[in-house]
């Protein structure tokens, strides 16, 4: 989960940082502006689970730099899953209100922080109208750590139910005592001495729901069947080794990637699978968009750059134009695409890929992700797509029109 702090410059909001996590993550100080960029610090907070702080810069800061200021502090917005406002001196009033409505506009839950209530409390209408919406309030002095609990335990309280309910990446696919062979490629682009973070997730999510897994790499696959006494229930795979994988796999058992799993995970399957059907109507000098949420320095055959366009200009049969954008980064124009290509966005939170589907949508380009991508331009679309029958409708809905 995602919680952004936001507010004026100087209401405090480094200072709520350093108290929520105990240690001393952003730079305090009584001069304006201080924060300039977005400052993340990661914790595990029960029963949330991993929650991921992001002080911001003061949305109300001035001149050129404070406009870029602003800017970075409006990307955060997107991936906000629990916004903290955060006022100072018991000061509300317009610019608080103006946030109120923009999360309001977005679903994103609020808190309300009177921080530096030593100093001053805003009149009593103010808190009884917020908590009249549904917002909790709470007074704080960070630099004493005096309404901390009560902070951290009106997150807890307003913390969206899916990061209070555990989600599952494959365990309503896998009752339990069930067996699943995940496919794990070692290649030159999987991280040193660790597997990637889906597969690991996957793993745990499997053991969770008492069912078991053996994992392998793609060139074993065959062999590591044979040996079983009873088929598994479904393989998964890592993308880039769908076709072989698809060829070792028997028609009767269930087999699609890690990609596709936090495609649903992460976004909306079905919403994913109908822009993957775009790719039929794509033709050579269209351009692409590419998206990847992680920073990393691409090497040898890199999905993003190499295998996926290779693999898609070969189904368009001509040269197809991609754009690269990593991280946060996404451009705010997207009428010059016919397609945007998403990774399975493992390391961004479920709304900032949410908000991304939103911005394609509403600019009308089709969006997918790059499983959907590679088992589409590879012939085995469908088959990929077996576990999950909704999406899997949708698709030939949407094939059928085109």
């Amino acid at each position: 989960m995602h919680i952004g702090l936001f507010g004026r410059r100087n209401v405090g909001k480094s200072s709520l940082l350093n108290a929520l996590t105990r240690q001393d993550i952003s730079i305090v100080s009584d001069v304006a502006g201080t924060t300039t960029d977005p400052v993340e610090k990661a914790m595990e907070l029960l029963p949330v689970g991993p929650v991921l702080f992001i002080d911001t810069a003061g949305i109300d800061d001035e001149g050129a730099l404070g406009g870029m200021r602003i800017e970075r502090t409006r990307k955060v917005f997107n991936r906000t899953d629990l916004a903290v406002i955060v006022s100072g001196a018991g000061e509300w009033g317009e610019f608080e209100r103006g946030l109120l409505e923009e999360f309001a506009r977005r679903g994103t839950p609020v808190i309300a922080v009177f921080n530096k209530s030593d100093l001053g409390r805003p009149s009593p209408e103010v808190p009884a109208e917020l908590e009249e919406r549904g917002i909790p309030v709470v007074f704080t002095v960070a630099p004493k750590r005096e309404g901390i609990l009560e902070l951290r335990e009106a997150i807890i309280r307003t913390a969206p139910e899916e990061f209070v309910a555990r989600q599952t990446i494959v365990g309503d696919l896998l009752p339990a005592g069930e067996l699943a062979v995940l496919v794990v490629p070692i290649d030159l682009e999987a991280p040193k001495g660790r597997l990637i973070l889906p597969q690991v997730q996957t793993i745990r999510d499997i053991l969770d729901n008492d069912a078991y897994c053996m994992v392998v790499k793609e060139r074993e696959l065959a062999d590591a069947l044979q040996r079983l006494n009873r088929k598994p229930r479904i393989v998964i795979t890592d993308s880039q080794a769908f076709l072989r994988v698809a060829g070792d796999t028997p028609p009767d058992v269930w087999l699609t990637s890690f990609s596709i799993l936090f495609a649903r995970l992460k976004g909306d399957l079905t919403e994913l699978v109908r822009g993957a059907a775009a790719i039929e109507s794509l033709k050579p000098g269209d351009r692409v968009l590419v998206c990847e949420a992680c920073t990393h320095h691409p090497i040898g055959d890199d999905i993003g750059r190499v295998k996926i366009p290779r693999w898609l200009m070969q189904y368009v049969g001509g040269e197809v134009i991609f754009d690269h954008y990593q991280g946060h980064d996404f451009p705010e124009d997207l009428h010059k695409y016919k397609l945007v290509i998403h990774c399975g966005s493992c390391v961004h939170n479920r709304r900032e890929m949410l908000s991304r589907i939103a911005i394609c949508r509403h600019a009308g380009v089709p969006i997918t992700n790059y499983g959907l991508t590679i088992a589409y331009t590879l012939g085995i679309f469908e088959r990929a797509l077996e576990p999950f029958p909704a999406a899997l409708e949708a698709y030939r809905e949407a094939a059928g029109r085109a």
